[in-house]
């Protein structure tokens, strides 16, 4: 396949979770991701993250935000270190790091630091509160983000405490902006011939999500709170009901679904009934609109309404972690990906969601620590004998 990202460097200066994924999808793509890491601090901390542990410096987490890189190990505080790592800069199209705010200037990753040695070079910073400003040492992480930008107190039951998402969804938002970021600037540099920096903090990105609540309290003072069953806000019914044997969520966002709902599960009087015939009088008696759905759809098992319902009203079966792995129509869209792994043999990663043509994007697993250290050398232009010399001084 060919992949729209072929040709691009990127060199990146990442950790644990944020950064590894938004650059992960980049590497899918075909860009030349070159993990920098430390041999002495045992490269990215994420390679010993357990519970399952692959061997010497490799896990089931790193795997999953590093598939399709290259690893080469530097120490970016000593000056042979910075030497080598300039001369990768000059074939670069960018360095990318997710260290805490003012951590890039101190180890020379930002665009004054690396002009001079390639003035289109795109340098992308990703950090928890931002590089300047009173936050700017502070480390951070996914859970305080949904934490202070009001995830937690809209998420769970009313009665219950507040409770952050079961994924850590900040990271992954914050990657995949700061990736959108990145490539806009890359291709930005390309016309222009000068690069920048590109900074996406957790907060900020955690902030810019909440979007039409944030709308309607900054216009209007209306504050959004958690409502039984994770119900939506505004309309009705579009929440959790209990089946049977389980729960699904239904979602009538349009009048015509409400009217499809009752038709399909013989109720067709509460169509009719004022107290639920429009958008606003559903919203207005939410309770016993639940309480007459639940008598309903509580009869029988989530099967039944799922056969009845899908692909006619929008419904979805709530599912455990590993019913949804094992989800036929996730094997239908080919969902998981299996690659070779030096230690399990066989490694089963989510498939990313990206299709070229119709096809999945082509993975190899996550590399051992340094194990491409030649190999990036030689591709930036380092003789055999300097690269020999390299490694008899230790440099990588």
């Amino acid at each position: 396949m060919s992949l729209p990202l072929a040709g691009i460097r990127i060199l990146a200066v990442e950790h644990y979770g944020a950064g590894p994924f938004g650059s992960m999808h980049l590497a899918d793509l075909g860009a030349d991701v070159i993990k920098i890491e430390s041999r002495e601090a045992g490269g990215d901390m994420s390679r010993s993250v357990g519970p399952h542990l692959l061997g010497e410096a490799d896990s089931t987490f790193f795997q999953s935000y590093n598939r399709n890189k290259r690893s080469l190990c530097l120490d970016l505080k000593s000056a042979a270190g910075r030497a080598v790592f300039h001369r990768l800069v000059a074939g670069a199209d960018a360095v990318f790091n997710n260290l805490r705010g003012n951590q890039p200037g101190k180890l020379g990753l930002t665009f004054a630091d690396l002009a001079p040695h390639n003035a289109a070079i795109v340098c992308g910073h990703l950090s928890a509160y931002g590089r300047e400003g009173s936050r700017a040492d502070w480390p951070g992480y996914d859970y305080l983000l949904q934490a202070e930008c009001g995830y937690v107190a809209v998420t769970g039951e009313p009665d219950s405490p507040p409770a952050r998402m079961g994924l850590s969804v900040v990271d992954h938002l914050t990657g995949l902006t700061a990736a959108l970021g990145l490539l806009a600037a890359i291709v930005g540099a390309r016309r222009d011939g000068k690069g920048c920096d590109v900074d996406v903090s957790l907060f900020d990105t955690a902030a810019h999500q909440t979007t039409y609540p944030a709308a309607w309290y900054l216009n209007h003072g209306t504050e959004t709170t958690r409502l039984p069953r994770s119900a939506h806000p505004s309309i009705a019914p579009s929440q959790l009901f209990r089946t049977a044997d389980g729960w699904m969520f239904v979602m009538c966002q349009t009048q015509r679904f409400w009217e499809l709902l009752c038709e399909r599960i013989g109720r067709t009087d509460l169509a009719s009934d004022a107290r639920f015939a429009t958008q606003s009088a559903r919203r207005d008696h939410r309770e016993a609109l639940t309480a007459e759905l639940d008598a309903v759809l509580g009869a029988l098992p989530s099967a039944h309404w799922m056969t009845l319902l899908a692909g006619h009203v929008p419904v979805a079966p709530v599912l455990t972690m590993a019913q949804a792995m094992d989800n036929p129509f996730l094997r239908e869209r080919e969902g998981i990906q299996t690659m070779a792994h030096g230690t399990l043999g066989a490694l089963r990663l989510m498939t990313d969601p990206i299709r070229i043509d119709g096809a999945t994007l082509p993975v190899r697993a996550a590399p051992v620590l340094g194990a491409d250290g030649e190999s990036v050398l030689a591709d930036a232009g380092f003789t055999v004998a300097e690269i020999a010399a390299l490694r008899r001084a230790g440099t990588f």
